[in-house]
């Protein structure tokens, strides 16, 4: 950390307008907090009051540039353009309840080379790029998967940001040379609101280049790549006051003067914060087309297991936790396709009677486990085999399967891949004690209840549609000193709509049936290769 950041850093906490005993004494005056969520292909801007209430929203969408198969990039610029127009419909729509601070939660691993002079030399490469292919095999001549663990928390990939950087010196050299920073989208954002680039801990773990134990760029790590660590912006925890927005960028943007930027961090860990995970040995289940658990827990947890499942370990936005990611890349996309392909019948009815269609394929469920199994691998697998190449499958079909058992398979079939993904977390050392669920799958009482009987912990519904935005606005709101602390944030904005138990006799199926699911994969893992 340099001595001029040290400084901004000291003058912001050292002034009383971000001293709560000082400076909200008395009348509250009326404000709002604001969230940016820079994803993959899109960016959402929502400006939340201080009970959590959502003031106005924005979505941009940005296109994924493709220049060669395999390839996947953005242009920054374009993703800049779609993030300031939303801040500006955001911004005209709070005049009375200006905006104070802004956190900006973001995607990992993609990153943005810029210049001394502010410009943008190349698109972003993103996460699952394949251009990098083989770089962490050149990697393994000189350092071990367990040591890179033990320094970064990250099991070695070649979607991490080092790699592409390596790819950059080795294809790109000239461009390589002209870098003043290479920036991912948390601090990208910053910059072009006019505030010295700063990365918080746990985006920074994303690059497989953060010394997680010690909190700062791993000398070891860059020199694989003879990588300058200046290359990198300064990094910061969570929740950290980092500078005002600039007047200029505040009058083109319709912000008000003085709003103060803080340190976010990566999308989901973010969104755990927005679920009101902040204690050891809990766990949020988000529910998307992606079906991602993020549990929480004090001490790193690096170990030959968490490589084996391909789990991460890196710091959590919540001071003194650490957080790891398991996922089923196809989640409620099943559910969609189900409803696309063999529901019409059910798509008119709900047309008709004004009803949510989901709504009515759930009603069809029956309540015991189902005799039809899903494998939901229809965009190949997440954790912990990470096999792009798997296929979806359904087995046990008989000329008496319903439509609701179907259904059934494959709600049962998304919640048994998160099973798996908790089995191994717990014995690599991982404590999970309760469920959060959030996400469009938190609607459904029927499927809350199957995993809570199928994983055997209590399931935890929550009102929580952005969690990701709102885990920024705790941050935020906490740094300026609207809230006395992340735990009294999460006991105000996070409420549980209903608590989940399970039942001793349908869990105790659901032990005997992951028996026969887990054959399910390893029995077409070749055939599907031959696909």
């Amino acid at each position: 950390m340099t001595l001029t950041y040290r400084k901004q850093i000291l003058a912001l906490i050292c002034n009383p307008l971000y001293d709560s005993r000082i400076s909200y004494q008395g009348e509250k005056q009326a404000m709002s907090l604001l969230g940016i969520d820079v994803g993959t292909t899109g960016c959402k801007v929502i400006a939340f009051r201080e009970d959590g209430t959502t003031l106005a929203q924005a979505y941009g969408e940005y296109p994924l540039i493709h220049p060669q198969p395999g390839w996947s990039e953005l242009d920054a610029n374009v993703v800049w353009e779609n993030i300031a127009t939303g801040i500006q419909q955001v911004a005209s729509q709070t005049k009375s309840d200006p905006i104070k601070a802004i956190s900006v939660a973001s995607q990992g691993e993609a990153v943005t080379p810029v210049s001394a002079d502010g410009e943008i030399l190349a698109n972003a490469i993103t996460t699952f790029d394949a251009r990098t292919t083989g770089i962490c095999d050149v990697l393994k001549q000189q350092i071990t998967p367990l040591e890179v663990m033990q320094i970064t928390g990250m099991p070695m990939s070649d979607i991490h940001t080092l790699a592409k950087l390596i790819w950059m010196q080795q294809n790109q050299s000239a461009l390589y040379r002209q870098v003043w920073k290479f920036l991912g989208f948390e601090d990208f954002v910053y910059f072009k609101l006019g505030v010295p680039p700063v990365v918080d801990y746990s985006l920074a773990a994303r690059t497989m280049a953060f010394d997680i134990i010690n909190k700062t760029w791993s000398e070891k790590m860059l020199g694989l790549g003879d990588v300058d660590a200046a290359l990198f912006p300064d990094a910061a925890p969570s929740g950290t006051p980092i500078g005002e927005v600039s007047s200029k960028v505040a009058d083109e943007l319709g912000l008000p003067h003085g709003v103060i930027c803080v340190t976010g961090g990566h999308d989901q860990p973010c969104g755990a914060l927005g679920a009101g995970i902040i204690r050891s040995g809990e766990v949020m289940d988000a529910t998307g087309t992606v079906e991602c658990i993020a549990p929480a827990f004090t001490e790193p947890v690096i170990n030959q297991d968490m490589i084996d499942g391909n789990f991460a370990c890196y710091p959590h936005v919540v001071d003194g936790l650490y957080v790891t990611l398991g996922f089923v890349s196809s989640g409620g996309v099943v559910l969609r396709w189900f409803r696309d392909t063999l529901a019409q019948a059910e798509v008119t009815q709900a047309d008709a009677e004004g009803r949510d269609v989901y709504d009515l394929l759930m009603e069809e469920l029956p309540d015991s486990p189902g005799t039809a199994m899903v494998l939901p691998h229809f965009t190949g697998s997440g954790t912990p085999y990470l096999d792009l190449e798997s296929k979806g499958a359904i087995v046990g079909l008989t000329l008496s399967t319903t439509k609701g058992e179907l259904i059934k398979g494959i709600l049962e079939g998304i919640s048994y891949e998160i099973k798996q993904n908790l089995a191994m977390l717990q014995d690599a050392g991982v404590v999970i004690n309760e469920v959060r669920a959030i996400g469009g799958g938190a609607k459904s009482e029927k499927w809350l209840q199957l995993k809570a009987d199928m994983f055997g912990k209590k399931v935890i519904a929550l009102d929580i549609s952005e969690g990701v935005c709102l885990g920024t606005a705790i941050l935020s709101g906490t740094a300026i000193g609207k809230y006395d602390s992340i735990e009294t944030a999460v006991e105000q904005l996070v409420t549980p709509r209903n608590v989940y138990y399970p039942r001793d006799e349908h869990a105790q199926r659901y032990d005997e049936k992951l028996k026969a699911y887990e054959q399910i994969y390893p029995a077409l893992r070749a055939l599907n290769y031959e696909l």
